[in-house]
């Protein structure tokens, strides 16, 4: 990290779905600002930025994270993944298979997280996926249809990482 001015601006990389991008941010920017307002990554949305709702969802290190709890200073070197890296991953193809869309805001993160669920736990049982699902809220109720996405994608078997 370089330190840019009295102001506490730094110079960090982030690694986001496989490449290195340089960001200029303040040491209380968090990682959602950073993605969105360094990286123009938009995926992960700004909603209630106290982690309750999960629409900023994003992977660190492979475990799913909201990314408006995290400083960006403090996941420099790590690898990150945002709904950007996951659009044409199998829980994206799920979730357009099963309706699992309703309005679309809560989405990527419902995506980012599904991923980590079933990366994590590729045999996860009903309570499992329930408890997943508890982290992120749809204003729209379509939970039905995200929960058919998730038990579809677990009963092919299919690997998120293939």
């Amino acid at each position: 990290m370089k330190s840019l001015s009295k102001a506490s601006k730094q110079l960090i990389q982030l690694h986001v779905n496989g490449e290195t991008h340089d960001a200029v941010v303040r040491s209380a920017d968090t990682l959602l600002i950073a993605l969105r307002e360094q990286l123009g990554l938009t995926g992960a949305k700004r909603a209630c930025e106290n982690g309750d709702c999960g629409a900023c969802t994003v992977l660190v290190n492979g475990k799913s994270s909201h990314s408006c709890l995290s400083l960006a200073v403090e996941v420099v070197n790590q690898p990150i993944t945002t709904i950007e890296g996951l659009l044409d991953s199998p829980v994206s193809k799920a979730f357009v298979d099963n309706w699992a869309i309703q309005c679309g805001y809560c989405t990527p993160g419902f995506i980012v997280n599904c991923h980590s669920l079933i990366t994590t736990h590729p045999n996860a049982d009903d309570q499992l996926v329930e408890e997943w699902l508890q982290s992120n809220i749809c204003r729209c109720t379509g939970y039905e249809e995200i929960r058919e996405a998730v038990h579809t994608l677990l009963a092919s078997g299919q690997k998120e990482n293939e």
